[in-house]
């Protein structure tokens, strides 16, 4: 896998990704940003966001369960002094469909968490992670 990120200006850089998508981030103000985009933080945070959800969806639709939304809650907490890494996220998924067992949802968690998501198991190596989820049945 390869990236790059090029300075735009100020406290802008712009991310690039070898399968040509590209994304804005932008520092605070008070460092000064303009505030175009999410910060570098913000954005690793996503990306166990994203690399959970994909899990969940995928394990959840081969254990067929008629999901019809997904989603997860990222709640981060981070060190007050430098390097500033994650040392508590909780992750709460909610996830809608007509039927879902809530025991098959509970071992999706489980499985993104401890065994397939490399975002979040590598975040995990600062982070206390935690999960918790609802279902939501129509």
């Amino acid at each position: 896998m390869k990236a790059r990120v090029k300075w735009v200006e100020q406290a802008s850089f712009l991310g690039e990704t070898e399968g040509s998508h590209a994304v804005l981030m932008d520092g605070a103000p008070t460092v000064g940003g303009r505030n175009l985009g999410p910060r570098p933080m913000e954005m690793v945070l996503l990306g166990a966001g994203g690399c959970t959800s994909s899990d969940v969806i995928s394990i959840l639709k081969k254990s067929r369960q008629a999901v019809s939304d997904c989603y997860v809650e990222l709640d981060a907490e981070r060190a007050e002094a430098d390097p500033k890494v994650f040392t508590k996220i909780h992750m709460h998924f909610v996830v809608t469909g007509k039927d879902i067992k809530p025991e098959v949802v509970e071992r999706a968690i489980k499985l993104s968490a401890e065994k397939y998501c490399s975002a979040s198991i590598m975040l995990g190596k600062t982070a206390a992670i935690t999960h918790d989820f609802e279902v939501i049945q129509l």
